[in-house]
């Protein structure tokens, strides 16, 4: 997988960022009349002082100099508005691309966990993004449509006389190979920047989610001298790679101005020799300086190109690997039977299997507790029966129809799931226990909180249903979170509920609230799955599972089960311990 998203695009294969580049070709054909249009006003300085000098200073003409200023002042207006809308239309063409792939991008960064594991590269996605959008809008592209017209003052140059333009020549031939040599110099350091950037930001995301613990176990110190040898290292690269660009493009200005010289002094050598007149000089050294200034800007603006580039790369193989989901035909709502075949689960990125073979069925109105010591591939098989993960083997079918079939969105419609980590999103607890639907009605949000056994404590806070429960529901206790996000699974009466340890957090009257809702739920016709640590999780269901690593060692009527496991021979009694499993006391 990681070798997939890193693998450039092959450059004659369709890509969704090149169709999206490819819908705004109308702008970029604009950007380049426009740049057309402006270079050749670019001439309006060379010529000017060529009249002045060849033409009014003889005549001394006062009406041939107004006339001469007056239209030079026109162009260089005309010069300036166009030069305005190419910036503005370049502002716009990374907007669009922005517009048009940010959605599908965003959708990736949620996506590629559940294919890759945690071990990926979390927001890059959006940050390439913002990169190849920023060098679109800004003046990397205007030097790439400039550098096209350097023949033509070259050409001018040659028409002035041939040594000025063999002058130019030689500038523009030093500053091409500088901007070859800067691409081979800056190309490794700039990877490796990016890497060590990822590292370093991968060190303190980790430690912002885990403030708490940081602080209180005294590791914010050591924690901190992790980041600072990461982001020195990170510094050290990128110091090298601005160090390459920077070099190269005070060499590139100097260059430019000594060449800028050069052709003064061959004019000067000229006019002595009565080979041009006064006027070539001053037009000439216009004219060449005007002729390297696009190569100049292209080295001053390469580091963000070859950023640009990498992400562009970078996104091209994260969306092959991740392609658009093909739109499905819509199934019946389940209301049946929900099938596990023969299902083995590996976690996303891993080779490793945790759960094998575990096969069983269940009918409208089933309620399965899932017990099984820490390890055993309880939450595992949880997230491989909503949907989130693939299983490696098998089949999950609702009805008869394997979950696969069902567009993830369709799907979660039919799906209540509580994990074992809650987590609130930012908005109102209306919102969240909404699933943040847009046309949710107030009328089933309160139901789905009364059937959670959380509306009086939802009404009893100062602003109800409407209470923002900040960042992460920072503003809630983990057991407020926990039954508001039970509410969330409950919303619009899903077919299967899938709770992952519900009541870790809760106290006695969650608890109870947490059996009622289950036996509601079961009592509609849904199908309820609950994990539970504690033994009165799994009271309001009639039929249990047991895992042992990663297998079944039991599953039937609840009573069967436990009186199966209670009465297995062993050294000492049997208990069902605080995490769910079967251990020795």
């Amino acid at each position: 997988m990681q070798r997939a998203l890193s693998r450039p695009s092959s450059p004659s294969a369709r890509t969704e960022l090149g169709d999206a580049l490819r819908a705004c070709r109308g702008a970029f054909v604009g950007v380049g009349l426009m740049s057309c249009m402006i270079n050749i006003l670019y001439l309006t300085g060379s010529f000017f002082m060529l009249e002045v000098y060849d033409r009014v200073l003889p005549s001394r003409s006062v009406p041939t100099l107004v006339g001469l200023i007056v239209l030079a002042a026109g162009l260089y207006i005309a010069q300036g508005v166009l030069d305005l809308l190419r910036g503005r239309i370049l502002v716009r063409i990374g907007s669009s691309l922005d517009e048009a792939l940010s959605p599908r991008v965003f959708q990736t960064v949620v996506r590629l966990p559940l294919l890759a594991g945690k071990s990926n590269e979390g927001l890059q996605p959006l940050r390439d993004l913002d990169n190849v959008r920023a060098f679109l809008s800004g003046q990397g592209p205007s030097a790439l449509f400039d550098l096209p017209w350097l023949p033509l003052y070259l050409a001018i140059c040659f028409a002035f006389h041939p040594l000025i333009g063999v002058t130019a020549l030689v500038g523009a031939l030093l500053l091409v190979a500088l901007t070859v040599l800067t691409e081979f110099m800056t190309r490794s350091p700039a990877q490796e920047a990016a890497t060590l950037a990822a590292k370093r930001g991968g060190i303190a995301a980790s430690g912002r989610r885990n403030a708490e613990v940081v602080v209180a176990m005294g590791m914010a110190g050591r924690l901190a001298q992790r980041w600072k040898d990461a982001n020195e290292t990170y510094l050290t690269g990128n110091q090298r790679t601005s160090d390459v660009v920077g070099g190269l493009g005070a060499v590139a200005k100097v260059m430019r101005m000594m060449l800028q010289s050069a052709v003064l002094g061959v004019g000067a050598y000229l006019v002595i020799n009565q080979e041009a007149t006064a006027g070539i000089i001053i037009a000439g050294s216009i004219l060449s300086a005007r002729a390297l200034a696009p190569v100049d800007l292209a080295i001053a603006h390469w580091k963000g190109f070859v950023t640009a580039r990498q992400s562009w790369h970078r996104l091209n193989g994260l969306l092959h690997v991740l392609p658009t989901q093909s739109p499905l035909t819509q199934l019946q709502n389940p209301r049946e039977k929900l099938s596990v075949e023969a299902v083995s689960v590996a976690p996303p990125g891993e080779q490793r299997v945790t759960v094998s073979d575990v096969t069983f069925a269940l009918n409208t109105g089933n309620g399965l507790g899932i017990i099984g010591p820490s390890g055993s591939g309880k939450s595992s098989l949880l997230r491989t029966l909503v949907g989130v993960w693939k299983p490696a083997r098998g089949h999950i079918r609702l009805d008869a129809a394997a979950i696969e079939q069902w567009a993830p969105d369709d799907l979660g419609r039919h799906i209540g799931y509580l994990p074992q980590d809650v987590e609130l999103f930012s908005g109102s607890i209306a919102d969240n226990i909404s699933r943040f639907d847009p046309s949710a009605k107030d009328e089933d949000i309160i139901a789905a909180a009364r059937q959670a056994g959380v509306h009086e404590l939802i009404v009893g806070m100062k602003d109800g249903y409407d209470t923002e429960v900040g960042d992460h529901g920072s503003v809630l206790s983990a057991g407020q979170a926990q039954r508001i996000a039970l509410a969330r699974a409950l919303y619009g009466d899903p077919f299967l509920i899938v709770l992952d340890e519900p009541n870790s957090n809760l106290d006695t009257e969650g608890d109870e609230a947490l059996t009622r809702a289950v036996r509601a739920a079961r009592a509609r016709g849904a199908i309820v799955i609950v994990v539970a640590h504690r033994p009165i999780g799994i009271e309001g269901v009639d039929m249990l599972l047991v895992l042992k690593d990663g297998r079944m060692q039991a599953f039937g009527s609840k009573e069967t089960v436990l009186g199966q496991v209670l009465q297995r021979p062993a050294p000492q009694p049997i208990k069902i311990v605080a995490d769910g499993g079967v251990a020795k006391p």
